[in-house]
């Protein structure tokens, strides 16, 4: 972690939060000998939330395309399996 002091950190303050955005904290020592700790904010936003998107499919044609590239995936992911053979099952002895 890179540490700088009160006055390189208050002169060039977008390139300490530039550094603490790359490496997740820097330090900022003040002459007194506290030290403080800067650090990225976590993002409260869910990773799903995008801006929607402007087009002309209606709803149900849009499902479809879903669908279909749900299927051919599985099916990808299907044919990629290693075949396993299930043991044959033998009568119970008596």
């Amino acid at each position: 972690m890179k540490t700088y002091t009160y006055s390189e950190a208050r002169q060039s303050l977008a390139s300490v939060l530039d550094q603490a955005r790359r490496d997740g904290k820097v330090q900022i020592r003040r002459q007194d000998g506290s030290v403080f700790v800067l650090q990225p904010a976590t993002s409260s936003r869910s990773p799903l939330d995008v801006p929607g998107v402007a087009s002309p499919l209606r709803r149900g044609e849009l499902v479809a395309m879903v669908r279909e590239g749900r299927e051919a995936s599985a099916e990808r992911i299907l044919r990629a399996l290693p075949v396993r053979r299930t043991p044959r099952r033998r009568g119970k002895r008596r």
